[in-house]
């Protein structure tokens, strides 16, 4: 029986366990994700600061020759108040001196003499940036589960949390199966082909911040695959095998999983490419059976074990969905399965699907932008319609 992607979807994410936190420099921080919520230390901006180069004074007195009686460069602090018809010269990021309420840009003053200027536009901003105003101390400033990204490591280091807590990285073995594979360095022979699906998933991996193991290629007996899994089960949090997991005489990956004290919790899922997808669970590690053709391997690491792995490490993973009209009619007869295609952005801005042969066909992926899901039981999605597309 087919599993529905949403149910094998909400199998996987509840079977996620937690793992442990440590702690990192703020300089390695990026793509982790923070295990603790991170308040702010401070009140930010820390003082009342000066939006741009200008001048700090009173509203009241903007009619009126005003005085410059000192400048304040960033950094440093004023040395007095500024009162009636007094200004201060001012740069962008200063402390705005007490008693002025804005300042008013440079541009929209002239100096009647060295020491003095006038305000000749007819209005002005405030142009002050309040203290507090962006973040007050005490503020959680980042929440737990945040897949840092540049930004978030900005703010880390606005707050002063050069040591965050993240989670640690899941270890994840990868194995290929196949008698018919040899590695990338070696000529293939008759009815051989290069082992490509390992060196996709460990990068596929790397790329979301887990850390990869590359087990290499396993024949297609017994002996060799328990041997392989007994290793991996025992050094991975999880272990992701490509091939060997359909119904042919020489799939063999779910009986030995089974061998090995592996619970499978769902054996095939309505999705195309990537039916026959495994899933299951054991004392010692949680592990995908992937399809062994290239495509259906990246699209089940990018739909079901993707999530898996940012929930481990306590992150709701939402991918990038991009919405776009379809520019042909797309049609199709069989329609048991939800259908994920490879599809690019046009110059007019809309969808189209690109040229595709099948599971096999890696290089499509390579032009692709994204891909886009043709639901169980719809055979047809007309032109102009809008779809979503999954970029990839």
């Amino acid at each position: 029986m087919m599993l529905p992607f949403e149910k094998a979807l909400k199998i996987v994410l509840n079977s996620v366990g937690q793992l442990s936190t440590e702690r990192v420099n703020i300089t390695g921080a990026a793509n982790r994700i923070l295990a603790e919520d991170v308040k702010s230390d401070m009140d930010i901006p820390p003082f009342n600061k000066a939006a741009m180069d200008g001048f700090a004074c009173r509203r009241e007195d903007l009619a009126n020759e005003l005085t410059v009686v000192e400048t304040i460069p960033a950094g440093m602090l004023p040395e007095g108040i500024i009162g009636p018809n007094q200004c201060a010269k001012i740069m962008t990021g200063s402390m705005v001196p007490q008693g002025a309420d804005c300042v008013i840009m440079k541009e929209y003053v002239e100096a009647p003499t060295e020491n003095t200027v006038r305000f000749v536009a007819e209005e002005t901003a405030e142009n002050i940036c309040l203290k507090g105003e962006d973040i007050k101390a005490g503020d959680i400033v980042l929440r737990k589960g945040t897949l840092l990204r540049p930004q978030h490591i900005a703010v880390l280091a606005s707050v002063g949390d050069t040591q965050p807590s993240v989670a640690t990285r899941p270890r994840v073995g990868v194995i290929a199966t196949g008698d018919e594979l040899v590695e990338p360095t070696l000529k293939p022979g008759v009815s051989q082909i290069r082992n490509s699906n390992s060196f996709q998933l460990v990068a596929q991996v790397e790329n979301m911040g887990a850390v990869a193991a590359n087990y290499g290629v396993v024949k297609d007996t017994t002996d060799a695959i328990d041997r392989v899994f007994k290793k991996a089960f025992e050094q991975e949090d999880v272990v992701i095998v490509s091939g060997g997991v359909s119904v042919g005489d020489y799939d063999i990956v779910k009986g030995m999983l089974k061998e090995n004290d592996v619970k499978l919790l769902f054996e095939k899922v309505a999705v195309k490419p990537g039916r026959p997808m495994v899933f299951g669970v054991s004392k010692k590690a949680f592990c995908f059976g992937l399809p062994g053709n290239p495509v259906s391997t990246f699209v089940m690491f990018e739909l079901l074990v993707k999530p898996f792995l940012y929930r481990m490490m306590g992150h709701n993973f939402k991918p990038v969905v991009s919405y776009r009209q379809l520019e042909k009619t797309l049609t199709r007869k069989k329609m048991e399965r939800d259908s994920w295609l490879p599809v690019v952005f046009t110059k007019n801005d809309k969808v189209a699907k690109i040229e595709y042969h099948g599971s096999a066909h890696i290089n499509a992926l390579c032009e692709a932008d994204g891909l886009l899901c043709v639901p169980a039981g719809v055979g047809e999605i007309k032109e102009g319609t809008s779809v979503a597309v999954r970029q990839i």
